[in-house]
């Protein structure tokens, strides 16, 4: 009877587990994106404007634009991942094309020589923010196993709540957990673990289970199947999506030396991860000897920011910009499944609930992003330019703040990640029609512990050539990073360790209109 009434509660709420600070930073994060000339010179355009993806630092870049003008651009990318976990290693390579940027501007121009304000633009602009295409393979014998994962849920929820009635599927049981506002997620981890007899009820006083006035049901506590000894594991991720940004654009210039502009930017994001992690031990006490556990999380997201910078010519050859980048607010909505396996001397046992877990939507808020830069051109034949960028990753809040499962990863961010820097370094010379670029980028971790994120360092070459009103650019650039793989949110402290190289060939096609 006590089921019946927990159950009716618990229709009308859902308790969120997704979220967590991995996921924060994922979405708080970008990647050097944008048009080739601007990939080539690594970014660094906050003081230089003329160019579509500067508009992404300082959007009054827009307003240096002499003619409107149109670009779009695309992208080759190749990510490679050397993987270590334990005593194991494995190395794998991904590639793919994608739409980078695409976009136009305006230019109007006063009809009065002796005007002030000397002109405006309207700039509409696609860039690909980041990508989430990513995919490894990790494997190792360990000493530690994943079921302190189940364990570590389970302890104090009682055995009434996950044991199903004999008319009561394994679907039924999973959803009703599910959606206890004070159980929820942890509940539903305890009843895979306990129905795929990965954990067992401690029960010194030999209750019986089946007279139900025992209070055999009543127990929470639980200790684990498995023997102590060596675990083989293997560990398998596959991730995909992206993050883009619209921005709508208006800039304007004063005199000959003052230019202001405004984005407002419309983001839009999805991701898509599988994970799968199994292991095997034929160790000494185990009546578990294979557990196979794979998660499914699938996310929507929108979301709103803005941009405000300037742009000033300091002399005859100095320039300096600044920007200010508001956080971008986003709603998320995410589903999740599970599916677990387990095999003892009796054969297979499959827990397959089958049922998708929709969480209510929630929102996250990223850091603010204060942007200053300076170039000097060498007449009209040579440049070079630096930016820095300022982000506190601590402030990232996922709302509501009155959640208690998210006020608990808001206080995470708070004491894990920290305020980074980000150094951009780039130049161009050009030769007649052709234009010869380079740079160079530093983006420190927004982990205070830098040991399982790294900073990240990248350099960058391209060229072009300027037909006129056409114009063609190609661009390479490079980064890496090393990163400490969380296997599993809880229980499992082992990390893959992971080399990431990235590298990408950028084609920018350029028009004036």
């Amino acid at each position: 009877m006590k089921r019946l009434i927990f159950a009716f509660i618990a229709i009308f709420s859902v308790t969120m587990e997704a979220q967590n600070i991995t996921d924060a930073v994922r979405y708080s994060t970008t990647d050097l994106n944008g048009t080739a000339r601007y990939r080539a010179m690594s970014g660094a355009f906050g003081a230089l404007g003329g160019d579509l993806s500067s508009i992404n630092v300082n959007p009054a870049g827009s307003a240096v634009f002499l003619n409107s003008f149109t670009s779009f651009t695309l992208n080759i990318e190749n990510s490679e991942n050397q993987v270590s976990y334990m005593n194991g290693f494995n190395s794998n390579s991904n590639t793919n094309l994608d739409l980078g940027q695409a976009g136009a501007v305006f230019v109007f121009n006063s009809n009065n020589p002796d005007a002030n304000w000397r002109k405006f633009s309207l700039a509409f602009n696609y860039n690909k923010s980041a990508n989430f295409e990513d995919d490894f393979l990790a494997f190792g014998s360990n000493s530690n196993s994943i079921d302190q994962y189940f364990l570590d849920y389970a302890q104090g929820i009682a055995v009434d709540y996950l044991v199903p009635f004999e008319d009561e599927s394994v679907a039924e049981l999973y959803s009703i957990l599910g959606e206890d506002p004070a159980l929820g997620f942890a509940a539903q981890q305890a009843f895979l673990g306990h129905y795929g007899e990965i954990i067992t009820v401690n029960n010194p006083n030999n209750l019986d289970p089946n007279d139900p006035g025992s209070g055999y049901y009543d127990l929470n506590s639980y200790s684990s199947a498995l023997g102590a000894g060596i675990f083989d594991q293997e560990y398998s991720y596959a991730a995909t999506g992206l993050n883009g940004k619209f921005s709508f654009n208006f800039a304007t210039q004063y005199q000959d030396f003052l230019y202001l502009g405004l984005n407002l930017n419309s983001h839009f994001l999805n991701y898509d991860r599988v994970t799968s992690f199994y292991e095997f031990n034929d160790n000494p006490g185990s009546t578990i000897n294979d557990i196979f556990f794979e998660n499914r999380l699938s996310t929507l997201g929108s979301g709103f920011s803005f941009q405000l910078g300037g742009l000033a010519k300091v002399g005859e050859n100095l320039r300096a910009g600044i920007a200010f980048e508001s956080p971008t607010w986003y709603q998320i909505s995410e589903e999740t499944t599970q599916y677990l396996e387990t095999y003892n001397d009796r054969g297979w046992l499959t827990v397959d609930p089958n049922v998708v877990n929709i969480y209510p939507d929630y929102n996250i808020q990223t850091p603010a992003k204060y942007t200053g830069s300076l170039a000097y051109l060498f007449g009209s034949n040579a440049l070079v330019s630096f930016d820095y960028s300022y982000k506190d990753y601590s402030t990232t809040e996922f709302r509501p703040k009155d959640d208690a499962g998210l006020a608990f990863q808001n206080s995470l961010m708070e004491t894990n990640l920290q305020a980074a820097s980000t150094y951009r370094i780039g130049g161009e010379y050009r030769i007649k029609g052709w234009s010869l670029r380079g740079g160079y980028r530093l983006e420190e971790s927004p982990y205070a512990d830098t040991t399982n994120y790294s900073d990240l360092e990248g350099y960058s070459a391209g060229l072009g050539y300027n037909f006129g009103n056409f114009r063609i650019d190609l661009s390479y650039d490079t980064y890496k990073q090393d990163i400490g793989h969380e296997l599993i949110q809880t229980g499992l402290a082992d990390r893959a360790q992971i080399e990431k190289d990235n590298s990408n060939f950028i084609l920018t096609l350029s028009l004036g209109i």
